[in-house]
């Protein structure tokens, strides 16, 4: 028996609906792997906001949190997803945008600068080190980028004036500069250290994990 006009039909509607249906699939798998691109870093005398957004809701509820007038990209940062926002002139003006993140939308945010000229560092001897490790608590953590480096523990050091320790962030380690719950401390210390050449950055101290707890060259 011959197939009617209305069975042609719905054969060929369902082949049109399974090839749509297919390239719709390739379409959202395309989307899916496109790479989130890597941040790029504040500009001299800019403080740089980056929100930690690893869903696409998180970063919906922080741009509905925000002024239409405050742009915003989506970048990497080591291993994070971030919502990157700059344009910060002062560190309080980041610090309060920070504040007000956290509390409406409950979410972390990293604040970080642009350092001066890098710091002069004589020769040193490798650090000696004792091990201790552990998560940080909750507060603020100030972690400076010592680029394979360690020699450069003893002038972070003497720009803050005591110890510092080795921490994790991110997979990637750090010199820990000081680990406090005071606020303004954290951001003294993070300008103190920007202001001398040192690629420091403030973060969610509950997101570091403390790898040794001094670093003291001989």
């Amino acid at each position: 028996m011959r197939p009617s006009s209305v069975q042609k039909f719905a054969t060929l509607f369902s082949v049109c609906g399974l090839a749509i249906a297919g390239l719709m699939g390739s379409i959202n798998s395309t989307t899916a792997q496109t790479p989130v691109p890597v941040c790029q870093p504040p500009s001299v005398g800019e403080y740089l906001l980056l929100v930690v957004t690893p869903t696409a809701e998180n970063q919906k509820q922080l741009r509905n949190a925000l002024p239409n007038e405050i742009k915003t990209t989506t970048c990497q940062y080591l291993t994070e997803t971030v919502t990157r926002i700059g344009g910060f002139r002062k560190i309080d003006d980041a610090n309060r945008w920070a504040r007000y993140i956290n509390t409406i939308v409950g979410l972390s945010a990293i604040i970080t600068t642009r350092p001066g000229e890098a710091a002069a560092q004589p020769p040193q001897q490798p650090p000696q080190i004792t091990y201790n490790p552990q998560m940080l608590g909750e507060g603020f953590a100030v972690l400076v980028d010592y680029f394979n480096r360690p020699e450069l523990a003893t002038s972070v050091q003497q720009a803050v004036g005591g110890k510092v320790g080795l921490a994790s962030y991110g997979q990637k380690p750090y010199l820990l500069a000081v680990y406090t719950t005071n606020q303004q401390e954290a951001y003294n210390t993070l300008q103190r250290l920007n202001d001398r050449g040192f690629f420091a950055v403030l973060v969610d101290s509950r997101r570091v994990m403390l790898l040794r707890s001094t670093v003291a060259a001989q």
